[in-house]
């Protein structure tokens, strides 16, 4: 169970703390320094990196939480309203996260392909906002399996 647990929190702080980093650190920084032309073919790169590891992030959180669910609790009956609630913010966290996989970000490299910053700066600030979202999620999702049989 111990691999389990490790493997669960760390693909969580991979994905959660990629997006805190993202958003709270990196986009002002690129915003300061990055000529507007070239932010977009900055982002595509970076999260081309990043997407990769929430991908291995998203399967590990699959595969341990089921784990978890299934060893220690018997099942979902068995298990406390924080895993519920922790098991849907993750799945709707995954399915935006498909959501940007799939529409702007596949638009953003598009328009780094096409060498349009115009509309690669588009898809970049529609990522953005999905982002923040999703890291808004995220970090409820943390609290939430932190301290869960606690609150």
């Amino acid at each position: 169970m111990g691999l389990a647990i490790a493997l669960h929190v760390l693909s969580a702080v991979i994905w959660v703390g990629g997006m805190f980093f993202a958003y709270m650190a990196m986009r002002p920084a690129v915003v300061e320094v990055i000529d507007a032309s070239q932010r977009g073919t900055l982002w595509c790169h970076t999260l081309s990196r990043f997407f990769r590891w929430v991908w291995v992030a998203i399967i590990l959180l699959l595969v341990t939480g089921y784990w978890m669910v299934f060893s220690v609790f018997g099942g979902m009956a068995g298990a406390g309203w924080h895993v519920h609630v922790m098991q849907a913010l993750g799945i709707v966290m995954m399915l935006l996260f498909f959501h940007v996989y799939f529409a702007p970000f596949r638009r953003l490299k598009q328009a780094v392909a096409d060498q349009d910053p115009q509309e690669g700066g588009r898809r970049v600030g529609q990522i953005r906002k999905l982002v923040g979202i999703n890291l808004i999620l995220g970090l409820i999702t943390v609290v939430i399996g932190a301290g869960g049989r606690y609150l």
